[in-house]
Parts: C-alpha cells; structure tokens; sequence
C-alpha cells in the first residue's frame, strides 16, 4: 500500500502496513537553526483510537483520522472519515493547504509565538 507523492514541503515520514501514515512538513528546515525541531508540522493518518491516555492509539476503530499537529500537543487540524481512501484524500487536501498559506496555525496556539509565526508565514507564503 503505497502513500501517493504529498505535495509541496511534506514528505512522508512513516507509512505502516496497516495503512497509517506520517507526514512531515519540511524536515529539512526543522532542526534548530532556523525553526525548533519539536515544532515539526506533521500529518498523522491513522485509524486509532483518539482518546486520550496512554495507549489508546494502539487501538483500531472503524474511522480514519486526519491529524495536523504543529508541535506534540498542538493540533491545527482534525477530520475523521470512514474509510481510508477518503482519510488519504483529506490528508493530502491538509498538507496542500498548509503548505499553500492557508491553515491558520495562531488559533492552535494559547501562548502567542509571534517570532515564530513570522518565520512560519514566510516558510508557508501565508500573509497575516
């Protein structure tokens, strides 16, 4: 089961036999110098369990999730779908439109980073 080309920045980071998928958004910009590792963009397409404890994730259920998370614990972005070529769909439609400018990562955020969202606009061409 092959994971179609993501577009622009992303590349795919981890794809199981199952079907889950990791991608992650310019890995090669992330690494300290000019943007925080820990704040790598990453798509997670899964068909865990999203509940929250330790674990849950190992757990099949019958929808397919679409998580768009810019650091560990910030998500920009969550759908669910029913299968997993729809999930596939909308993980792509995700990474198009959060290379493209079009995901409005301030909201995710409680603590502003202004510095950083700067540095992010001009990565991704989104204009403020």
């Amino acid at each position: 089961m092959s994971f179609p080309e993501p577009p622009g920045g992303w590349r795919v980071w981890n794809e199981e036999s199952e079907g889950r998928v990791i991608l992650a958004y310019r890995p090669d910009v992330f690494t300290e110098d000019a943007f925080p590792a820990a704040c790598l963009p990453t798509i997670y397409l899964t068909n865990g369990s999203r509940k929250r404890r330790p674990g849950a994730g190992q757990y099949e259920t019958d929808e397919w999730h679409v998580v768009l998370f810019l650091e560990p614990e910030i998500e920009a972005l969550a759908e669910t779908y029913d299968d997993r070529g729809d999930a596939v769909a909308g993980a792509l439609a995700a990474a198009s439109r959060f290379d493209e400018g079009q995901v409005d990562y301030r909201d995710a955020y409680q603590v502003p980073r202004e510095e950083y969202f700067e540095r992010l606009d001009e990565l991704t061409g989104r204009e403020e």
